[in-house]
C-alpha cells in the first residue's frame, strides 16, 4: 500500500488537514475518498482523479481532482520516492484555470519539504 503523508509547516499544522476540515461536510467526505483512492492506485492514479501540473517550473506536481455538486477543489502532491505522497496544498477552484499562486504555493512546500529531507540525512 502507498503512503499518504500530510505536509506540515515547520511551525506546526498541516495546512491540507486544515483545508479538509473547512469544508463542507460531503464535500470532505470526497475530497477524503479521493485521498484514499491515491493511497490504493498511488501512481496509477490518473484522470478524472489526478493529473500532472504542466510546465517545467511546476515539475513534480500533481493534483487530486475533488468534485462534489457544483463545488470543485484541488490538493496538489508530489511523490518524492517509491510509494510516499506528500499532499502539500488544498484549495477551492473558483475559476476555470488554477491561479499560479495556489500552484506557487504548493511548490514552495515541495521545496521546504524536500530540504528537510536533506537536511535530516
Amino acid at each position: 500500500m502507498n503512503e499518504v503523508i500530510y505536509y506540515e509547516r515547520e511551525s506546526g499544522g498541516s495546512p491540507v488537514v486544515e483545508f479538509l476540515v473547512e469544508l463542507p461536510e460531503k464535500h470532505r467526505s470526497k475530497a477524503l475518498r479521493q485521498i484514499d483512492l491515491l493511497q490504493e492506485f498511488g501512481r496509477d492514479l490518473r484522470e478524472p482523479f489526478a493529473k500532472h501540473i504542466e510546465g517545467k517550473e511546476f515539475r513534480g506536481l500533481w493534483e487530486l481532482r475533488i468534485k462534489f455538486a457544483s463545488d470543485i477543489s484541488r490538493i496538489f502532491y508530489f511523490a518524492p520516492i517509491g510509494d510516499k505522497f506528500v499532499l502539500l496544498h488544498g484549495f477551492v477552484k473558483k475559476t476555470d484555470k488554477t491561479p499560479v499562486s495556489e500552484l506557487e504555493t504548493a511548490k514552495r512546500r515541495m521545496t521546504e519539504y524536500k530540504r528537510r529531507i536533506e537536511n535530516e540525512q
